[in-house]
């Protein structure tokens, strides 16, 4: 139907059409296997029934639609769920149209009921049922509609059976076949582009390569570790279940004004200096610190990490220690001061004097040639993940060239965004293109916070930014970890592991390191400027690791299909402050067992108490009726349960401080 002159709006009234982005030219985000909600409002005047269509496309030209199921009474939201399962950029859009069945259907039971217009509503009938005897039919329903129409044609029959016909099974079938409908309008086309599924699922996990091992000398020296002794603890980490190895920068380290143990000034001719500190006359960021090795070493690296199923991710930082090659090939990369001195890296209070930024505006064009040569020279060598460090201080506009550029010819390349710093821009830089990012999960500790920063990412900026839920970092070490002991460690994998699709620890974690340098929130002995020697096997023989439960959360996303997923999550209500309830749900026949999968987790917040509570479950929520009663069992401990909608739960941090509760949906009765 056409629209009228200066009217923005159709015949139908469709807008608020979600997923999109908020604004700009940028389409909708999803990965391969995601699980999105379509979204839109839709609506008429007066009170006839309309109803609406989801027409999805995929890059590859096929469409399928889907109805959408009529919202609650009084909400003209409408909303439907499918699987996006293929790379590549898909279209989507909403009809909207009159059901003319169905408003003729709600006014004849009324006024037949009543004895009014009988013989007008049954000829207003025999029309619709016309319209659809029009249309294509297969013979069996063409039959039941020719019986229909007779029934309201036998002016002698009973008004009240007449009207009854309309209501069977059979017909409601034939008319769902091929319904009569009017006033069809079309939402504009929105777009979405589907990355691969690392875009958006996986388990991370950060070590430096230097520290594996390392060996302490008698003399006081250190020999680095390098890629071949750091190979013999990829099978841990393929067994203990993550997906990613990521590693810090792995080229040289500059040595002027190299800091040493602690962030201090004075470091020794053998303290190794930050990795984040690039360059020395060894080379800059094409080259690898000769102590880990030659190219062949990283690249047979590669090769044994994805023997064990895992990928590699290297740190792009883009910035320069005083003695990287590009100090003195490209000045002009960089900000002079009045005294011809270059400007050092500053967060104030910190400064980073090992340090120099990059200026982009002096030569732009020339400085971003420069690193797309890089990345494409990493790529080459098999890295096709990259943690961007501090992408923020960087201009937007470059990362949206870059990405662009690599995706074009390099589709399976993804970026993670490492920016801690405000929404506007850890946004932006999503919707410019970065696949992931690190999000403020890690200072979300307490239950109203929590609970506000997860409806957050799983339905308001699920469209566009993907958070990594990373539980700590060489430099984040949050007061809840330095003095909350094991439970807290374990709280905070169980929430990350189970809410996001996507999250990651670095190493130590499992270990239970919580000592913090004094004023700071990061590790005292920080891995960035020393050597670190952990003994992780022998930590396990004694219990002082919780790397089991690690693994065991691992492996229970892996089974569960419905916690790969983000944007499934809802939160459920608890009385008690400090327990969060919250569940992940895929009906059959979007979960690709072809099984409902359903998993409820609560978690008690609290690392130094016991809790009780009760739990109030929306059912409706996990695809089971209201009153239904269920088998649930917990994932950790292997008990089981009968479950309802409410129920009673005493949650003890020091031993277990979560229910992470599978339902059976095959043992499913009614209270």
């Amino acid at each position: 139907m056409s629209t009228p002159r200066n009217s923005h709006l159709g015949r139908i009234v469709i807008r608020h059409l979600n997923p999109r982005q908020p604004d700009g030219p940028w389409p909708a985000r999803a990965f391969d296997g995601e699980v999105v909600e379509f979204i839109a409002t839709v609506f008429r005047e007066g009170h006839d029934v309309i109803g609406s269509d989801l027409e999805l496309t995929s890059p590859g030209g096929t469409t399928q639609t889907i109805a959408f199921p009529h919202p609650v009474h009084g909400v003209d939201e409408w909303r439907t769920w499918a699987c996006v399962d293929e790379l590549g950029e898909w279209s989507w859009r909403v009809l909207g149209y009159a059901d003319d069945w169905a408003t003729w259907l709600h006014a004849a039971d009324v006024k037949i009921a009543a004895g009014v217009d009988v013989d007008l509503m049954f000829r207003l009938g025999l029309d619709l049922l016309d319209r659809v005897r029009a249309g294509r039919n297969t013979a069996a329903n063409l039959a039941v509609l020719t019986g229909l129409a007779d029934t309201f044609a036998d002016a002698a029959g009973d008004p009240a059976k007449r009207i009854a016909a309309a209501h069977d099974t059979t017909v409601t079938e034939a008319i769902a076949a091929n319904p009569p409908r009017s006033l069809e309008t079309w939402s504009d086309p929105m777009t979405m582009l589907v990355e691969r599924t690392r875009a958006g699922y996986g388990a991370w996990y950060e070590f430096f390569p230097r520290s594996e091992g390392a060996v302490k000398n008698k003399d006081g020296t250190v020999t680095s570790g390098n890629f071949v002794t750091a190979r013999k603890r990829l099978p841990q980490i393929a067994k203990d279940g993550f997906d990613v190895l990521y590693l810090p920068p792995i080229h040289p380290i500059g040595r002027t004004h190299r800091k040493g143990p602690n962030n201090t000034l004075d470091a020794s001719a053998t303290d190794p200096g930050s990795p984040w500190a690039i360059g020395a006359a060894e080379g800059g960021h094409d080259a690898i610190h000769p102590d880990l090795g030659t190219l062949a070493d990283f690249e047979g690296f590669v090769a044994e990490a994805e023997s064990h199923g895992i990928e590699i991710a290297l740190d792009l930082a883009l910035q320069c220690s005083p003695d990287h090659p590009w100090v003195t090939s490209h000045p002009e990369w960089f900000t002079t001061l009045p005294d011809g001195t270059i400007a050092f890296a500053e967060n104030p209070p910190k400064k980073y004097q090992d340090i120099y930024p990059l200026n982009f505006d002096n030569d732009y064009d020339g400085l971003r040639r420069e690193i797309l040569r890089i990345v494409e020279l990493w790529i080459a060598r098999g890295v096709h993940i990259f943690r961007v460090d501090n992408p923020h201080t960087k201009p937007v506009h470059f990362w949206e060239w870059l990405i662009a550029e690599v995706n074009a010819k390099h589709p399976d390349v993804v970026f993670l965004a490492e920016a801690f710093t405000r929404p506007a821009m850890m946004h932006t830089l999503a919707s410019v293109g970065f696949q992931q990012s690190y999000t403020y999960f890690t200072w979300r500790n307490h239950k109203t916070e929590i609970v506000d920063y997860l409806t957050e990412v799983s339905q308001r900026t699920a469209a566009f930014f993907r958070p990594n839920f990373f539980v700590n970092t060489p430099d984040i070490l949050t007061e809840y970890l330095q003095f909350g002991g094991v439970p807290a460690f374990k709280i905070r994998a169980a929430l990350a592991a189970m809410s996001a699709a996507s999250w990651g620890m670095y190493a130590g974690f499992e270990l239970i390191e919580n000592v913090a340098r004094p004023g700071s929130e990061e590790n005292i002995d920080n891995e960035k400027y020393e050597f670190k020697f952990r003994d992780f096997a022998g930590a396990l023989k004694v219990g002082r690791s919780i790397a089991p439960y690690i693994a065991r959360l691992n492996s229970i996303r892996r089974a569960h299909p419905a916690l790969q997923q983000l944007r499934n999550l809802r939160i459920h209500h608890t009385d008690d402050d400090g327990i969060v309830a919250f569940s992940k749900y895929l009906p059959a026949h979007l979960s690709p067992t072809g099984k409902p999968d359903g998993v409820i987790v609560i978690l008690n917040t609290d690392p130094h108490a016991v809790r009780e509570t009760m739990v109030r479950l929306d059912l409706s929520l996990l695809g089971l009726p209201h009153d239904a009663s269920f088998t649930a069992t917990d994932l950790i401990t292997g008990s089981s349960y009968t479950w309802t909608k409410d129920n009673f739960v005493r949650l003890d941090s020091f031993s277990e401080p979560a229910h992470i509760l599978s339902i059976s949906y095959g043992k499913v009765g009614s209270k």
